[in-house]
């Protein structure tokens, strides 16, 4: 039950910060691109890869810190399913090129985004 808790919290949390993030991102950049959304998936993947990397180099990293930050709060600021429909909408609109380079983009600087996080932390 207290895993439950843990995720719930962070996930509440990540939800919020998700929605605040897109917000101010919603404002800077004007672009067909959704740009909050892209914004929240790779800070989010570059979070998550900060904490993975945390748990491989800290002992006091333990499994409820990474249920509360990992699983809880990037579950709830990551939003991949808002992405997947993005993603169709522009499909439906016939906006190829921008789905395309969104699709690709958000994959790619996401895994680099983790993959940098998991860097800093066990170099």
């Amino acid at each position: 039950m207290k895993i439950l808790f843990l995720i719930a919290l962070g996930g509440a949390a990540g939800s919020v910060a998700r929605y605040a993030t897109g917000l101010y991102v919603g404002k800077l950049a004007v672009s067909a691109l959704p740009c909050g959304t892209f914004a929240a998936n790779i800070v989010g993947c570059f979070l998550i890869g900060i904490c993975y990397g945390l748990t491989s180099r800290y002992a006091w990293f333990t499994p409820e810190w990474r249920f509360l930050l990992a699983t809880g709060f990037c579950g709830g600021y990551t939003t991949f399913s808002t992405f997947a429909y993005e993603n169709l909408d522009l499909l439906q609109t016939h906006q190829y090129g921008t789905f395309l380079i969104y699709t690709v983009s958000s994959l790619v600087l996401g895994l680099l985004a983790a993959a940098f996080g998991f860097w800093l932390l066990v170099r």
